[in-house]
Order: C-alpha cells, then structure tokens, then sequence
C-alpha cells in the first residue's frame, strides 16, 4: 500500500509542488522539510496543519512576521555535543542565535492570545536565555572566542601578541640589514614559525634553521638562530591561548550537552513554524482558498498549482480554471474528449488539490472550496511500460490498476487515464467498464478519461456514473481546456491531425472511411453541445442582467441609506430644536413659580407647571439597534458565513463556525447576512457628575425651581440626592416626581437618595 502511495505521489507530480514549497521557507532545515512534505495520514491531522496555515495568515493580515533567517541545522552539533564533543565557535553561535529566535517567536505569539494553535507549539519551548548570554559573552561575531571569555585567556594572548610584535621587528631588522640576501623583503610564516626567504646563494650569510624550499630551489625560508627563543616563546604563549579557548568551548559545549533535548524540541518547532509560514506564503502566492472537509466535491475556478508556477515564466500560456462541482449520489466520473484538450490535466488537478487540502495548503479554487476526505489517492497516469519486467504499456497499466484496487477503501479517490486503452477497442471497452463498475462499488469517487464510446452511455444506466467532457472549438479545431458537465466529448481525431499539420489527403481518405458508419452517438452529443452553446449564450446574458440589476440595487441602496441619513439628521435638528425650546420654557417656569410663591399661589403655581410641560414634552426618535442573534444562525464574519455557536457574553464576544473552524469574535464585528448589526444590550445605568442632582442644605421650597432646572432629556436616569434628616426633603422630591410628566417611575436604593427614571 506504501509503494502504490509512492507512486500516486510521483505520478501527481507531488516532488514537484514541494520543491515550490520549499522556495518560501526561510532556513535550510525548513527548506529540507518542505521539500519532503507528505500530505496528513488522517483528518484530524489535516485540520491541525491547516489551522497552522491560517493562524500564520491570520498574523501576517495584523502585520506580524517571523524572522527565522538566523536558525540553521544545528542537529549534528548537537549530537556531537550530548556525547561530550566540543563544538567549533561558529556552531556555538549557531545555537546561541536559536535560542535567541526561539524567544523572538514566542514573544510574538504570546501577544496573540487568540493563536491557540500557535501556543500549544511554543508553549513548551525552554529558549535557554542563560546558554545563550554565556554564548555571545565568550564568542564573538566571527565564531572565535573573545578575550573577554577567560583573563587567562586574555594574558596569554597578549603576551603572544608582545611577543609576536618584538619578534618581528627583530626580523625587520634582519631584512634591512641583509637586504642583499633576500629573495625579497617579505617577513613569512613555514609550520607556524617565522622565517625569512633567503636567496640559496647567499644562505650561509643568515645562519638559523631551514624550514622549506621553493620549488626551484632558488629560494630558502630560513629561521634565524637569532630569533628561534622569540619563535619558540611566541608559540608556547599561542598554543597556551588555544588551549584556553578549547577550555571555553568545552566548557560551552558541556552545557548544550546538558540541555541537548530541549535544544532539539526548539530546532523542531522552529522549523515546523518556518514550513507553517511557508505553506502560508505558497498558499498566498497561489491566491488559494481554506479548504472545508465535507462531500461531496464543490470546486469552482480550480486551477492546477504547477501549471500556475509555469505560467510565471510563460505568460503566454495561461492557466484555464475548470470547476468541478458533483452530485453527493456520482461514484464514477467519465471524461471525454480530444487529446491535449486537458483530460489528464483535470485527473492531476484534482488529485494535486485533495494532496494540498490534506497536507495544510490553501487549495488554488475559488471560495468555498469544498471537499470530502479521502483516506489515500490512487493514480494510474501515464505510460507505465516495463522493459525490466517485460511489461508493455498495457500490462503495466493492468498491473497497477490490480494493485489500486486491491488498495482502495470507500473513502478512496481513484484517478484512472485512459483506463482500458492498450488493446483491441472491444474487449479494451469491456474491461474499462467492469473496472469503472468495480471502482463506483468499491471507492468514494473515481474520476476516468477515455476515448471509447460505449463508456459514455453508463451515465443513463447507472445514477452513480456521471460524463464530463473537455471543450473542442471547431472553428479554430483547438481545445478549449475548458470542462463541461453531463455532457460526453468527441474524440476530435481528424480536427486534431489536420491541426497538427497531417497531410490533407490522408485526413480526406480518413474522412471518406468514415462515411456510412453509424454516427447516432456523435450526431447526438453535437447536438448536446448546440444546446449547451444556446444555453451558455442564454446564461451569459442572463449573467449580464444580474449584474446590471445588482448594480441599480446598490444604487438605490445607497440612495435609501442617504435619505435615512438625511432623516436621522433632521429628527436630531429637530429634538435639539425642541430641547432648545424645553430649556427655555424652564427658565420661564421658574420666572413664574418665582412670582406666584411670592403671592402665595402655589397650587396656581403647579398647575401651570403641568401644563407647560405637557406642551413641551419631548418624546425622542426610537432607533432600531439591530437584529438579536439566536442560536444557529448564519450571520456573516469576517467576510465568510458561518453559524452563530453563542450568544454574546459579558465581554461582548460570541463563538461562530466558520466551515470546520470555531473562532470567537466581538459581536460588533457580526453582522446579518442582510447587513444588520448585532442589537448590543444598553450599558448599565450609572450615577455620574452629569446624572445627579444634590439638593442636600437646601429648603422644601427650593425643590421644585432646582429640579425643573436640572431635569432635561438625554439622561435616563437622574440620581437626586437629598439625604435622611428629617425626611421633608425626600418626600418633596417623590411628590414632585410623581406629579412630573417625564418620569416613569423612581426609587430609593438608600434613605439619603432617590432614583428617578427618564421615560422614552
């Protein structure tokens, strides 16, 4: 089962498409993943992968992004490491700059609190930040190890420095003062000594030690005796700073031994991120779609990815979409038509797509994509001779289709091109059409193409056997590329030799062979594809007067949401012109109460209270506020419908599915799928500066002025504090608020206040 896998995935062109994969990924281990990315062995895997894949898109549309250029395979020195090796200075820096970006990450995604797909994966890490501070203490930028790192380390490299520095201006001295026996005036280095080349003439003039020669001899390199203790000083004090340095780094390498594990999870999950942000960025490149896991196949606009990256370097050729969109009750799919009219390319596209959709890619069709899980894809594309095995072509196609079957499951998709094709059209026909029978009783959906006719006739016989056929325009004899549904294709032989430039008398001595043969099937599917070109015709002007109409609807939509806005703006005119009128009529109410009290009319004085606010009552616009959301609705977010799984709690948010996805979202951001906004509940009531009304130290007589002063529309609620005392005061206010024409109703939540509520 395995190797029929393998062999699907060759026929698909799977290396392929991950190759491409592979070109978005930032590291290398990423890009090595990438490049062996296999598709998810179940569904809940699938979905885990894709969630990745949309949590990263999420974050890029916020404008995050993760810079992983940084991390390199670090797996072999951490092997040498956990078994005690000591690991160079540049694989130390390495490691160092794989913690650091491993903490990088984690901050990120740990300011995303909605990414729980992206914290379950980082919320194990242990990012070592005191390994990686000991790192970049001891090892500079070029991978050696700092003076800084050990002040042995430093007092021996500089005393091999001084050292070094006196030796060579010993040796300068010698070249100035034997200028004559130089080769040239070059101070050099032979088996890490300093020597000079001396011309092999003049070697006895320069006593010392013969460390090597040219090549033509002319030339030899020669230690002076007198600087052989300077030599030998300056390489103990550099073989003493080597050996520090190797101290260092042993000691360095001992603690990533010690933590070589946690090392290992950070190397893993960073690169499992890099090819999560790769299958996003692949997935943005190809325009593609979140695929939803549900039967049967709904595919609209799908393209074929590899075809897609071709067309980058020939723009000439472009990509023509097919849709694929099957009844729940079609098994078996039947595809007809010319050659290179695109039958193949429709198995491959098809079979490519389930392989993205199963291994966390955005699918190259239009929105929604929809497609049933299949357990395994099983492909039998292509010629498949076998000189080794002495399998002709027809063999070979027999002997995979044995083992595809033997494979398949009722949750398989079969792919088979030109099944039965090899041998004598009768018995190829037969053949073809026990396996198509044997493939609708046996797997989930099987997609065909052939040539034989006989094939196209199981449609009306069979309910799970469907036609489909690649479009052929007989006025330019070219394939179209184009798929059509229910409707079986010609073959196209002759059109497509003439095309191809055969001889024009064989195409007519062909032509006249074909003269009195039984043409009812051919002459039926031209009259098929008539209709269907009628029909096109008809839907495409259909098409047409939708849009338009959808354009004066928008039109009058917008027309209707102006004279809306222009009412709204006219009833606010008008209540402030109202309240305007209101404060007045206050003013003058208390001007009369004012009078009256002073004649001792108090009863007058109320009287006419009551009737001036009766004809100054302000009743407010009521608004509507939306539509109430109700379990199992479809409501519209974030430019998908899904279904409303919560309604909105405390904080205002509620759960929706959006295909398989749960995701959880403020309610504002929710709408109908007419355009409604969700109707919020109103804020709580509070007291505010604003809201109340302290009327304690005064007398019962000044409630009445104080109040019809204060109290004015746009509160609903007034808190009138008047405190306990005597209680004359309280019993002023609520025998004034009973007799107020605004109020609904008040009360009192504590002896020393009144609450009075605003009626609408």
């Amino acid at each position: 089962m395995r190797e029929i896998r393998q062999e699907t995935l060759e026929l698909l062109e799977w290396p392929r498409l991950c190759e491409h994969l592979a070109t978005f990924a930032q590291t290398k281990p990423g890009k090595q993943a990438a490049q062996t990315w296999q598709p998810a062995p179940d569904l809940t895997a699938a979905l885990a992968l894709l969630a990745e894949t949309q949590a990263i898109a999420t974050l890029v549309e916020r404008g995050t992004s993760f810079d992983l250029a940084s991390v390199t395979d670090v797996l072999p020195a951490l092997e040498r490491a956990a078994r005690g090796g000591i690991l160079s200075g540049l694989e130390l820096l390495d490691l160092a700059h794989l913690c650091h970006t491993a903490r990088q990450v984690r901050r990120q995604i740990e300011a995303h609190r909605d990414m729980t797909v992206l914290h379950e994966l980082v919320q194990n890490w242990r990012t070592q930040p005191e390994l990686e501070q000991s790192i970049y203490h001891c090892i500079d930028d070029d991978g050696e190890v700092a003076d800084r790192a050990s002040p042995a380390l430093a007092h021996a490299r500089q005393q091999a420095r001084q050292t070094e520095q006196t030796l060579r201006q010993t040796l300068h001295h010698l070249c100035q003062k034997h200028a004559q026996a130089l080769q040239e005036i070059l101070i050099t280095q032979r088996n890490e000594r300093y020597v000079l080349p001396v011309k092999a003439t003049h070697k006895d003039m320069i006593p010392g030690l013969v460390h090597d020669t040219s090549a033509s001899g002319a030339t030899y390199y020669i230690e002076p005796q007198s600087v052989v203790p300077l030599n030998n000083q300056w390489r103990v004090y550099q073989k003493q700073a080597q050996e520090l340095a190797a101290a260092v780094r042993q000691d360095l390498s001992n603690q990533v031994g010690a933590v070589a594990a946690e090392l290992r999870q950070l190397a893993a999950g960073l690169t499992r991120l890099d090819v999560a942000c790769a299958r996003c960025h692949y997935s943005h490149w190809l325009k593609g779609h979140p695929p939803e896991f549900q039967a049967p196949v709904r595919l609209r606009q799908a393209r074929h990815p590899l075809l897609l990256w071709q067309a980058q370097y020939q723009p000439d050729r472009p990509v023509v979409p097919i849709d694929l969109l099957l009844p729940a009750t079609t098994r078996v799919v039947a595809i007809t038509g010319p050659n290179t009219g695109g039958k193949t390319v429709t198995l491959k596209t098809l079979g490519l797509i389930v392989l993205m959709s199963q291994a966390g890619l955005y699918i190259p069709a239009a929105a929604p994509a929809q497609l049933p899980w299949f357990d395994q894809v099983l492909a039998d594309i292509g010629d498949d001779q076998s000189i080794s095995q002495n399998l002709s072509t027809f063999s070979g196609h027999i002997t995979r289709i044995g083992r595809i079957l033997e494979a398949a499951t009722s949750e398989s998709l079969i792919l088979l091109d030109e099944v039965g094709a090899g041998t004598d059209p009768t018995e190829g026909t037969a053949l073809a059409r026990a396996i198509l029978e044997t493939c609708a009783d046996q797997a989930q959906l099987t997609l065909a193409t052939s040539h034989y006719g006989e094939l196209k006739a199981l449609k009306y016989q069979d309910p799970r056997f469907e036609n489909a056929s690649v479009a052929f325009d007989e006025t330019t004899l070219a394939p179209t590329y184009r798929l059509l549904w229910g409707i079986p294709g010609r073959s196209q032989a002759l059109h497509i030799a003439q095309r191809l430039g055969l001889a024009p008398e064989i195409i007519q001595r062909a032509a006249a062979y074909l003269e009195g043969q039984p043409t009812d099937l051919n002459d039926l599917i031209r009259q098929m594809e008539q209709q269907r070109q009628e029909q096109t015709a008809q839907q495409q002007a259909a098409t047409e007067l939708l849009a338009q109409t959808e354009q004066l609807y928008r039109q009058l939509q917008q027309q209707a949401q102006e004279l809306q806005r222009q009412k709204q703006a006219l009833a606010q005119k008008q209540n402030q012109a109202v309240a305007s009128a209101v404060a007045q009529a206050k003013q003058e109410i208390a001007q009369v109460i004012q009078t009256l009290k002073a004649q001792n009319k108090t009863h007058q004085a109320s009287t006419a209270l009551t009737e001036i606010q009766k004809r100054h009552q302000v009743r407010p616009q009521r608004h509507s506020q939306g539509f109430v959301p109700q379990l199992g609705q479809r409501v519209r977010v974030l430019g998908q419908v899904g279904e409303v799984l919560s309604l909105p709690d405390e904080d205002g948010k509620m759960a929706v599915r959006l295909g398989q996805l749960r995701v959880t979202t403020p309610a504002r951001e929710i709408t109908s799928l007419d355009g409604q906004p969700v109707a919020l509940p109103p804020p709580p009531l509070v007291p505010t500066p604003a809201n109340t009304i302290d009327l304690r130290g005064m007398r019962v007589e000044q409630v009445p002025a104080t109040l019809n002063q204060r109290l004015h529309p746009g509160e609903p609620a007034w808190w009138i504090v008047h405190g306990q005392g005597t209680g004359r005061l309280r019993q002023a206010v609520q025998s004034y608020l009973d007799q107020h024409p605004h109020i609904q109703h008040w009360e009192t939540p504590e002896p020393s206040t009144t609450i009075a509520y605003w009626r609408d």
